[in-house]
């Protein structure tokens, strides 16, 4: 699996093969179809299979005061690509130059004089181009003008309902992340580097791994049962605290894991946490000893969801 950045130069092996276009953010059921086509075609012509996101999401760079709404990040999706059976991933930089090109101008310099794509595949409702001038009609007769084959996928339904990263969104904000995970196929997991911090969780004796939430969408504010990877690949059971703590002063927004049966030293290290379910909101309370005494049911509880 190779990333390609804007300016990476693009080898040989590469150039000639089938692209699934798209931002795939949280690359849920319908990203998956999309992708499985591409690499389906890619693979029966015996050609490279590339999936090509966008970075930063379109709408960070034309509303950027817009709240955190990113489902993954781009080594997130670099790993659940090449998990999908893709060759590659295209970063396309989403910046200025990116956004004033036209859609013919875009497909005419990055997808066939960079790429030099055998085949587009999208999904039925992309949009490209300056002020998303481009749709998929607009790829298919530019695909017979410079003859590559393009391919749309109808969007997955689940329950009756498309899938889509909004609902997602919904879900996690809801504090439902087991819908959330129906959706993606697997739960929704947030990876930081786990930070210093001041060390209260340790006192009360449950030592928390800080991770910041970054641009990551903010799920809805609380207890969670978790699983967390660790760097070795290990995967640990525990009960976390997602939120701003509202028991202590000043207020910062974080995830910290607590993690049953371990002790070692995480500071440093690169961890994914993945939330399966949701406890309880976050609340204040009188005291430590109340306080430590939630925390022992939060965390019996997690053991519970968690062996379901």
């Amino acid at each position: 699996m190779e990333r390609l950045d804007n300016g990476s130069a693009v080898p040989a092996r590469l150039c000639g093969g089938y692209v699934a276009l798209g931002n795939f953010d949280g690359f849920h059921l319908g990203h998956q179809a999309v992708v499985a086509r591409a690499t389906g075609q890619a693979r029966a012509a015996g050609a490279a299979a590339l999936v090509a996101t966008f970075d930063p999401h379109p709408m960070r760079y034309f509303r950027p005061d817009t709240p955190w709404f990113r489902l993954t990040t781009l080594d997130q999706r670099e790993r659940l690509f090449g998990a999908a059976g893709a060759d590659a991933m295209v970063v396309f930089g989403f910046d200025a130059a990116l956004a004033g090109l036209s859609a013919e101008a875009f497909v005419a310099e990055q997808l066939v004089g960079r790429l030099g794509v055998a085949g587009v595949v999208t999904g039925e409702d992309f949009t490209f181009g300056k002020d998303r001038g481009g749709d998929t009609a607009l790829l298919h007769a530019l695909g017979e003008r410079h003859g590559f084959a393009v391919a749309t996928v109808a969007p997955v339904a689940l329950d009756g309902q498309a899938v889509s990263s909004t609902r997602i969104r919904q879900a996690l904000k809801g504090g439902d992340p087991r819908a959330a995970a129906r959706l993606l196929t697997r739960p929704y997991m947030i990876e930081g580097v786990v930070r210093h911090g001041d060390k209260i969780g340790r006192t009360l004796g449950y030592p928390t791994a800080n991770i910041e939430l970054g641009t990551y969408l903010r799920p809805a504010y609380g207890i969670y049962a978790v699983r967390g990877k660790l760097a070795d690949g290990r995967m640990l059971d525990g009960a976390a605290n997602l939120g701003v703590r509202p028991s202590f002063d000043p207020p910062r927004e974080l995830l910290e894991p607590y993690f049953f049966d371990f002790s070692g030293d995480l500071y440093g290290q690169v961890i994914e946490v993945e939330l399966v379910d949701f406890i309880r909101p976050e609340a204040t309370f009188a005291g430590l000893d109340a306080l430590k005494a939630q925390m022992a049911a939060d965390c019996a509880r997690a053991r519970l969801l968690l062996a379901c």
